[in-house]
């Protein structure tokens, strides 16, 4: 099964999340980007999902950091700030998808299986 990081400090955020992906993916949670970098540095994941308003470490700091030492993992970022700005420095950071939230479960597993399959 494939192994998703979900990087987002919100509990009911994360809750949405574990409820979209409980069935098709392994999941595990970073509660902020610093610990989202060290996890990909220490697991083997097939996606991150990057929430960009995170305490200690935004998630364009992480994204950027974690696509210098692996280019090939995929990002989405996951964010209430949907304005094209937003969606701009999330893919100059290094993010490969940009999803607005409240998340749709349909949207986020297509885009996560763009990515990586079902």
């Amino acid at each position: 099964m494939k192994r998703v990081l979900i990087a987002e400090d919100n509990d009911s955020n994360f809750i949405l999340m574990t409820y979209i992906l409980k069935r098709n993916y392994q999941f595990e949670r970073a509660i902020n980007g610093q610990e989202a970098v060290d996890m990909v540095e220490k697991g083997n994941f097939d996606i991150v999902l990057m929430d960009i308003k995170m305490p200690v470490m935004d998630g364009m700091e992480a994204a950027r950091l974690i696509k210098e030492k692996h280019p090939d993992l995929p990002i989405i970022a996951l964010t209430a700030n949907a304005f094209d700005s937003d969606r701009q420095m999330a893919f100059e950071a290094g993010c490969d998808e940009f999803l607005p939230k409240p998340i749709s479960s349909e949207v986020c597993l297509k885009t996560i299986a763009k990515f990586i399959g079902d």
